[in-house]
């Protein structure tokens, strides 16, 4: 099924976002959170992914992002296709407790779509937007930070730390961002 949220410029900067099937709490463990941080920075190393802004909320991903190689689809698929599996692989291990209710859900999500072989973890669609002005960067990236902040998780966004508002507070976030001036943001 398509959608108007689809990545349409392969050269555009986009608003994404990233939804575990049946917006599942997946990434409430640490664990899984920094798995999402360290291939983020792989795709931004090896794939030319530039991202802006973004958080890991337990059943969702928001990044600003484009791909210095215009080629954003491709990049955020090979993204998703491999934390499926690594984060396949983590659910399987002793650790974790929800295992058992867990796969079911991602085993059936997966027999339920032809382009996967086992699992589905994540939401075929990315729901993209494209960021066409300041004003709208601007909005977008105050969302993005204060997503924790309405989800009750933190009183302030540079609080969290998978989110980029530490990175715009001065501190940083596991993940290496592009920042963009939003001082200039205000006056354009």
């Amino acid at each position: 099924m398509t959608t108007g949220y689809q990545i349409n410029k392969q050269d555009g900067t986009y608003f994404l976002t990233w939804t575990v099937i049946g917006w599942v709490d997946l990434f409430i463990r640490d664990t899984y959170k920094q798995l999402i941080a360290d291939s983020l920075n792989f795709c931004m190393a090896k794939h030319k992914l530039q991202i802006y802004a973004y958080v890991i909320m337990p059943s969702h991903i928001h990044p600003i992002a484009n791909s210095k190689n215009n080629n954003l689809s491709t990049v955020t698929g090979h993204f998703k296709s491999y934390t499926s599996r690594e984060l396949i692989k983590l659910i399987k291990s002793p650790g974790e407790s929800r295992r058992e209710w867990l796969l079911p859900v991602f085993r059936s999500a997966g027999q339920l779509n032809s382009r996967n072989i086992n699992n589905q973890i994540w939401q075929q669609q990315n729901h993209a937007v494209e960021v066409y002005s300041s004003k709208f960067t601007l909005s977008k990236i105050n969302y993005i930070h204060n997503n924790p902040v309405e989800a009750g998780m933190v009183q302030y966004p540079h609080e969290y730390l998978y989110s980029s508002a530490r990175d715009y507070a001065g501190n940083s976030s596991p993940v290496k961002i592009t920042q963009i001036e939003l001082h200039s943001l205000f006056y354009s």
